[in-house]
């Protein structure tokens, strides 16, 4: 009989989420602060989107725009003027199942953290399997990249988790595959096709990561106004 009921409960979840879709704003907010207990700011906004973690932290001025899709994890959170661009795929192994996959792992959450005037641009995918943390004023910009939390480990044959950390003011150019346990410090751009699979957050400032696997290849002049910006979007 319970397993009926959860069942039954399960169902009815899902169709309220997918009606959800389908209505004002306005109601659809009102649906997921009351029903979802979602902490939503008055003037944020969530467009045509499936986006249904466990819990949903969206500060003033956020913005998740159309057609992304955000299930299967543990929370999202974006801090003020946010913005999450359309068609991006994010995704996770939420904590509290009875699964087998990553028990071991009592301190991973499957999490994204996107930072104040920080951007996503469009179909990018996350694997927040563990936490992806983005600073502030970051751009991930271009499309098609990955950013992978999980991995299988051949010598023991399991998978594994790891976080991934990007610093303020870093510039993530287009397709990029960052992997578990890799950083970026503040103030760094990441070349277009990299592969980052390091953690490399003890750098310093100013640096330009390239290449197949990502390392530091030059300085950045400390003048560069990207990284001294006050508005979130680059005009």
């Amino acid at each position: 009989m319970k397993r009926i009921l959860l069942l039954f409960l399960n169902i009815v979840n899902v169709m309220v989420k997918i009606i959800s879709l389908f209505l004002p704003w306005v109601m659809r907010r009102f649906l997921l602060v009351h029903y979802f207990k979602y902490d939503i700011a008055s003037d944020a906004r969530i467009g045509f989107a499936y986006i249904f973690p466990k819990h949903l932290v969206m500060k003033s001025g956020s913005v998740i725009k159309h057609f992304n899709v955000a299930i299967n994890l543990d929370e999202i959170i974006l801090e003020k003027n946010a913005l999450i661009d359309r068609s991006n795929w994010i995704t996770g192994f939420p904590t509290g199942t009875d699964s087998l996959f990553f028990k071991a792992e009592v301190e991973r959450k499957s999490l994204l953290y996107l930072g104040a005037n920080s951007v996503i641009t469009k179909k990018h995918h996350f694997d927040c399997t563990n936490k992806i943390e983005i600073g502030q004023y970051v751009t991930i910009a271009g499309y098609n990249s990955q950013f992978l939390t999980h991995s299988v480990n051949v010598y023991t044959n399991h998978q594994g988790s790891k976080p991934i950390s990007i610093g303020d003011y870093c510039f993530v150019s287009t397709r990029v595959t960052i992997l578990g346990g890799s950083s970026l410090p503040t103030k760094s751009v990441l070349g277009a096709g990299a592969v980052l699979n390091k953690d490399y957050k003890s750098d310093a400032p100013l640096g330009l990561y390239t290449g197949v696997p990502a390392k530091r290849k030059k300085n950045i002049i400390e003048s560069a106004l990207y990284f001294y910006r006050v508005e979130r979007d680059v005009i």
